[in-house]
């Protein structure tokens, strides 16, 4: 399951921006320990779902990850790129001999699938060798990548919220949240392993995924033996090859080649008020009737206005198929008939199509929805102001709070000191300059000495993860 650098070498000391590898020269004199944290300084949402760093540690991290082969290469590597011999050769092969190429590094953690207020400390890394003080910020440019699968978890988890509010409020209950929201994004990702770490978080809240990729990661990296699943469905392709003429025929090969189960069909290649209407609502009615409780028809329409599309969608399907009223007075389909809206899905739209849709009395158990670029892509460090920042170090025998204030933005900030981040009822407080209670600090040390010393299941993260609406009805 590895991946590799571009240019095929999976070599740690390349793992980082091009200045840290003068850093080295730059600390005081007598520095022995340098210790810092990462957190969310603010952003979109004002919750985070930590996740993602497991990810990291055991793809980059864990092991004999340092040899003298690879400093080699990064040794000549490097005099290249400065024209000059800057590279900590020294601090490295002190590495490889003394500690068997394994990082003498501690790394504590909020557990993952942790819903933690922005501004608190997520993880801290430090030094545990005196000798390899300027490591710690070394692996920044690695570490701050947890802000990817991170922010995806957390984009996708307040969707979950958004959805489940309005099965709540126009649904008998919310048995298919899981369901809810599916992976469209791998082909918008940016690369296959963005695709994995991106396709692994959003499968932290829901079940559905086309995203081969992340069912992969998930099963590599938290040992998730299926982590989401997805049905036979039809892409404009395999209805447009039949040609216009042809669409009711390629329909009906879609209801014959998967008679039972699930089978998803896109319906607005030509004219999606037709298909719903004549199509499937007269010419294959029988056909769908007769799925009964064997399978269901789930139609998607993919252009247009999703509001409007999805309610006039429903509408006609309702007076070809017929409703019911459920317990809180809102229409449902029959169980053999469904829409999927796959276009025009993200945090901001999910709200005025289900809203639409209570507006016209349809329940949001008769949708279904697909994201792909707002879901995994349309996303960066900034979407919740990632940072990773140096607060404690130890210099000449000293401890030395270490801060940031800059008077052109105090919103960068950074803590002082030590950190430890603490339940004071029911909220999230980080206790900064070392004040806090260590038997109360909820970061749990996950990594040591090279070696992952504490590895979180994708249940356990899911169950972290867990939005407020279905802990409460448990």
């Amino acid at each position: 399951m590895a991946t590799f650098l571009a240019g095929g070498t999976d070599n740690l000391l390349f793992v980082t921006d091009s200045y840290k590898v003068t850093h080295h020269y730059q600390y005081p004199p007598n520095t022995t320990k340098v210790y810092s944290y990462f957190e969310s300084r603010g952003g979109k949402f004002p919750k985070v779902c930590f996740f993602g760093l497991q990810y990291i540690l055991k793809r980059w991290l864990a092991g004999p990850v340092v040899t003298k082969e690879k400093i080699q290469e990064a040794k000549e590597l490097y005099k290249l790129h400065f024209g000059n011999d800057y590279f900590n050769e020294k601090g490295w092969t002190y590495i490889a001999e003394h500690h068997n190429g394994y990082l003498p590094i501690r790394i504590k953690a909020v557990p993952e699938g942790s819903v933690v207020p922005y501004k608190n400390v997520l993880f801290t890394v430090e030094n545990t060798d005196p000798e390899c003080y300027w490591l710690t910020n070394y692996l920044e440019t690695l570490l701050v990548q947890a802000w990817y699968p991170m922010t995806v978890a957390t984009n996708s988890r307040y969707q979950k919220e958004i959805i489940a509010k309005y099965l709540d409020e126009t649904a008998d209950n919310l048995d298919g949240l899981p369901f809810k929201l599916h992976d469209f994004g791998f082909r918008g990702t940016s690369s296959m392993e963005s695709a994995g770490i991106g396709g692994m978080s959003h499968l932290v809240n829901f079940m559905g995924t086309d995203t081969i990729a992340g069912i992969l990661t998930a099963k590599h990296y938290y040992g998730c033996p299926i982590a989401g699943f997805s049905i036979p469905a039809a892409e404009h392709s395999t209805i447009t090859t039949w040609g216009k003429d042809g669409e009711l025929e390629a329909f009906r090969n879609m209801l014959t080649q998967f008679p039972t189960g699930l089978v998803a069909v896109v319906s607005d290649s030509y004219d999606i008020w037709n298909a719903c209407d004549k199509v499937w609502g007269e010419q294959l009615k029988d056909l769908v009737v007769s799925r009964g409780k064997n399978g269901t028809l789930v139609i998607r329409p993919d252009s247009g206005d999703p509001p409007e599309v999805v309610v006039k969608t429903l509408d006609i399907l309702g007076s070809k198929f017929g409703t019911t009223t459920n317990t809180k007075g809102y229409k449902v389909l029959p169980p053999y008939v469904r829409i999927i809206q796959g276009d025009g899905i993200s945090y901001e739209t999910l709200s005025t199509i289900l809203d639409n849709m209570k507006k016209h009395k349809w329940s949001a158990d008769n949708v279904a929805f697909g994201s792909g670029g707002a879901l995994l892509q349309r996303l960066d460090r900034d979407t919740q102001k990632c940072a990773y920042k140096c607060s404690f170090a130890e210099v000449n025998g000293k401890e030395v709070n270490v801060f940031k204030q800059p008077i052109t933005d105090l919103g960068k900030k950074s803590k002082k000191g030590r950190l430890t981040l603490e339940l004071h009822g029911n909220d999230y407080v980080t206790v900064v300059e070392g004040k806090g209670d260590p038997s109360k600090d909820q970061l749990c040390t996950v990594f040591e000495n090279g070696k992952l010393v504490k590895e979180f299941t994708f249940d356990e993260v899911r169950k972290n993860a867990e939005i407020d609406l279905l802990k409460n009805k448990k």
